[in-house]
């Protein structure tokens, strides 16, 4: 076993010896804030694993406590946290920074005693987070272990006993009888001492590792002797991944991914090297090549699917959650391209953003403004369109368009693109880096042309039909919700003019929307009309978007914050279908999943059928058509790898886990499938359970792993999940990558699968 002074990514890391490394290991007093009234200061400090941070505290049961480097998500450095932006002044800028966490958990604000010792820790902790991503999954997975490993041995003396290695096996969730730990231990322990060390444990661990399904492949494709000829290669890569792939491309991936330098000359693969390779991206089941942007940009925006998020300022549940910058931050950062902005009038005349009529809290239009200019496009380059909800005075809403103005600067469109009044949207491409506004307008788009008089300064214009939905409705002596009756309010010039290809018109109509409406004219559904449009018009509904744009918003009966299935509106063309961003669900899973290809962008380009007006798409009757391309999905679940325990307080709580495996598209399409549980295993489960899938319409499938802890009693619980477009597949052994329910990549652990993606016969 390493030296516990030895840094979890080994002795030859360039951040060995580093100094602002050093810093963290030796540690500091920070002044942690969590309110104008509570700043105190707490000794933090980075431990010898270089995995985890300890830090004092106060509280009587948790006198010390610690957080894992792989909880961070960003460290900001300044004043850049909500938190410090409310309770500190701006003459500390220099000396805070902020600790982003992945998921719900709350920032950690923090201020340094000097500008050096603020960027030590900033520069320290971002290289650590800079490092871990460089890291491939087969270093990931050593890392994981050889930490486990450390923490069985718990009087440090580098060595392991029998009882340590028990302890060891419960904590990579792998549950076995004394008798097989005794054979394992007595096997390893050549010395016969009564404990493991130096190389005994890394018999131990090669024993650990091994995986039999990999020697199984290897030793089908190594016709060489014991090792893989680059020819051998060649074969794997054309037959069984049906790549198209050259002499030149199975060269460079040995020279690549090969471990033994005698090996590589020869251009041979041992079998080290061709697990590196099957854990690396080229291994994926994610085409490496839709990471990056693939699909034409250069098409109406109306022709893409748009990332969106309702009420985007909300943290947790619409009724008395908190309302934050940071919402928006998450939401940008996942690449979402519409969000909410819920504008109400505030005190001392500044407009303020919550869930109207409702204990949500209140966060000011102006540093919302300020978040989504300093977020907007570091994930993605492609437009962002502000949603604005607007119930706020007149002088007020003259105050929002004053602060989109200056803030935002010459990023936000204020007039079409063309010289001349446009008769379609402009394309994403021609949108990079812009914000558009999506709300009232007091006239046609066409007046920014005319030479006539400007127009009046205010009017009336109706509602916001969710707007109206949400605070107009009211209940009969039944218990019933009548129908929303629509209000007017005033609206100023000045917010009115910054509404260009998004004017919020309501719907009354297919036939209405197609006769009268101009293209920038769009209609806010709420889910069930939307859904039911979905149902029972889908042609209509499909034939809409080709020249508006939808946007769908969730039920206002949903105060949990709960999602509603977005699927069903992606298949009738609907291009903002908005979510909630905040809740872990099925539904966030289906949105990340849909929008993990074409670069993290936020658009995804519809399939051709739901563009061009000689369609006869209807996902609900599947008409023989273009979008017929049946498909045939073999595909067979072989292991996992070193799934997370899920209950950690609990040191014998062991999963027994089993592998959904759920298509969603048309309804046609729509099914799941599953494996066995395997008992007590979460290290190394293996199934080698085959299924097949009929497909109908692979340009809209999806296809969500679910991995998942088996209980004959009660609702199993979640592992990790991967959800990716059916169209992104790559064919033969892959490694799939397993995510939290906040979507995060969780380090060591996968599924390993065989699938191939075929034409129907």
């Amino acid at each position: 076993m390493r030296t516990s002074s030895s840094c979890w990514w080994g002795e030859s890391c360039w951040l060995e010896g580093d100094a602002d490394l050093q810093f963290l290991l030796v540690g500091g007093e920070l002044m942690k804030v969590k309110s104008s009234s509570w700043k105190k200061n707490r000794f933090y400090k980075l431990q010898e694993d270089c995995t985890t941070m300890w830090h004092e505290s106060h509280r009587t049961f948790k006198r010390n406590q610690t957080f894992s480097i792989d909880e961070i998500d960003s460290v900001r450095k300044g004043r850049q946290s909500e938190g410090l932006q409310k309770h500190t002044e701006a003459h500390v800028e220099d000396l805070c920074f902020s600790i982003v966490f992945k998921g719900r958990r709350r920032n950690l604000d923090l201020i340094a005693s000097s500008v050096e010792e603020a960027r030590q820790w900033v520069h320290g902790l971002e290289k650590i987070l800079s490092n871990m991503k460089k890291l491939n999954r087969q270093q990931t997975s050593e890392h994981w272990i050889f930490n486990c490993m450390r923490k069985a041995d718990k009087n440090k003396d580098n060595k392991m006993t029998l009882k340590e290695l028990k302890h060891f096996l419960r904590q990579i969730n792998i549950e076995v009888d004394d008798m097989y730990a005794e054979v394992l231990f007595a096997k390893c322990d050549k010395s016969n001492s009564g404990s493991l060390e130096g190389p005994e444990i890394k018999h131990f661990y090669d024993l650990l590792i091994y995986r039999e399904e990999i020697d199984v492949i290897y030793g089908k494709y190594a016709t060489t002797g014991e090792q893989m000829s680059v020819k051998d290669l060649l074969n794997f890569l054309l037959n069984e991944q049906r790549e198209v792939a050259t002499m030149e491309d199975a060269v460079r991936l040995i020279q690549r991914y090969e471990l033994d330098d005698s090996a590589k000359q020869k251009n041979h693969m041992t079998k080290d090297g061709f697990l590196m390779y099957l854990q690396q991206e080229e291994g994926s089941i994610f085409n490496p090549a839709h990471k990056e942007v693939f699909q034409d940009m250069s098409q109406p925006i109306n022709h893409y699917f748009i990332s969106s998020s309702h009420n985007t300022y909300l943290m947790e549940d619409q009724l008395k959650g908190p309302s934050s910058t940071e919402a928006y931050i998450k939401a940008l950062m996942k690449s979402c391209r519409c969000v909410e902005l819920d504008c109400w009038d505030g005190a001392h005349g500044e407009p303020v953003i919550y869930h109207g009529h409702t204990l949500t809290s209140k966060v000011l239009f102006k540093d919302v403004i300020k978040a989504i200019k300093e977020y907007a496009f570091k994930t993605s380059e492609y437009p962002v369109i502000l949603s604005l909800e607007n119930h706020c005075t007149l002088e007020q809403q003259k105050l929002m368009a004053q602060h989109m103005i200056s803030i935002l600067g010459s990023a936000l469109l204020t007039s079409p693109l063309e010289d001349q009044m446009p008769t379609a949207f402009p394309s994403p491409q021609e949108l990079k880096g812009r914000f558009i506004i999506k709300g009232k307008r007091l006239n046609k788009l066409d007046s920014v042309f005319s030479n006539t008089s400007p127009g009046v300064e205010e009017d009336c214009v109706s509602e916001e039909d969710e707007a109206a939905e949400t605070n107009h409705s009211k209940t009969d002596s039944n218990g019933q919700k009548a129908k929303a009756k629509k209000t007017k309010i005033k609206l100023a010039k000045q917010l009115s003019d910054l509404v260009i290809y998004c004017k919020s018109v309501h719907f009354s109509g297919f036939e209405h929307a197609k006769d009268t409406q101009a293209f920038y004219e769009m209609s806010s559904f709420k889910e069930s009309k939307a859904v039911n449009l979905a149902e029972t018009a889908a042609k209509a509904f499909i034939r809409h978007n080709m020249t508006k744009l939808s946007r769908i918003y969730p039920a206002g009966s949903r105060t949990d914050s709960s999602n509603y299935n977005p699927v069903p509106l992606w298949n009738a063309g609907c291009q903002i279908v908005a979510l909630n961003f905040q809740t872990p669900s099925k539904e966030l899973d289906l949105n990340q999943g849909r929008f993990r290809s074409n670069g993290l962008s936020g658009y995804v380009l519809k399939p051709d059928f739901q563009r061009y007006p000689a369609t006869q798409f209807d996902p609900t009757t599947l008409t023989k058509g273009p979008w017929l391309k049946r498909k045939t999905f073999h595909l067979m679940v072989i292991s996992a790898q070193q799934l997370p325990k899920l209950n950690n307080d609990k040191c014998k709580s062991i999963v027994d886990p089993l592998v959904k495996v759920e298509i969603y598209g048309v309804p046609a399409d729509t099914c799941s499938k599953e494996t066995r549980s395997i008992e007590n295993n979460g290290f190394n489960p293996m199934w080698n359970e085959t299924f097949q899938f009929d497909i109908q319409v692979p340009e809209l499938a999806l296809v969500r792993f679910l991995v998942e802890d088996y209980d004959y009693a009660s609702q199993n619980d979640l592992i990790g999940q991967y959800c990716l477009p059916l169209t992104s597949l790559q064919n033969g052994y892959r490694h799939v990558p397993l995510l939290t329910k906040h979507g995060d990549v969780i380090p060591s652990a996968g599924l390993f699968v065989h699938l191939m993606l075929l034409d129907a016969k």
